[in-house]
């Protein structure tokens, strides 16, 4: 698991998260949106705010994107875009940097299975787990 998801992970076993989501201190209001990263045919099926920005998993009928985009673009700071299939915790895809803008996108084929996905904005992190099954 990259370094991005086991500090996420981590994190969730510590504020003591069982249920198999981590969800952490709520975001703000966002102002981020989806600008198309992952290209042509993605259309966004979940999101997640995050302080200062939004995660948000995208899906053109055979893969999966996830990219985390800061509401305001600026400075760089550290942000993360991170995807997995659940089982077996196999083809990790994780962007993790100073960014100024966006994360990701990061991409895995997962047609009728279930994954992890996440991302970090600064010390705000999340992660959820073994969904969007279908």
């Amino acid at each position: 698991m990259s370094n991005a998801l086991k500090i996420v992970a981590s994190c969730a076993a510590t504020a003591g998260i069982a249920s198999g989501a981590a969800f952490f201190a709520p975001g703000t209001a966002s102002a981020a949106t989806y600008g198309n990263q992952c290209g042509a045919g993605y259309n966004v099926i979940d999101t997640h705010d995050l302080r200062g920005g939004t995660i948000f998993l995208t899906y053109n009928g055979e893969k999966n994107c996830v990219v985390t985009v800061r509401d305001q673009p600026g400075a760089a700071v550290r942000m993360a875009a991170g995807l997995e299939l659940s089982e077996g915790k196999k083809d990790v895809t994780i962007d993790e940097g100073q960014f100024t803008e966006y994360a990701g996108p990061v991409f895995v084929s997962a047609k009728g299975r279930c994954i992890d996905w996440g991302g970090i904005i600064g010390d705000d992190k999340w992660q959820i787990f073994n969904v969007h099954c279908q």
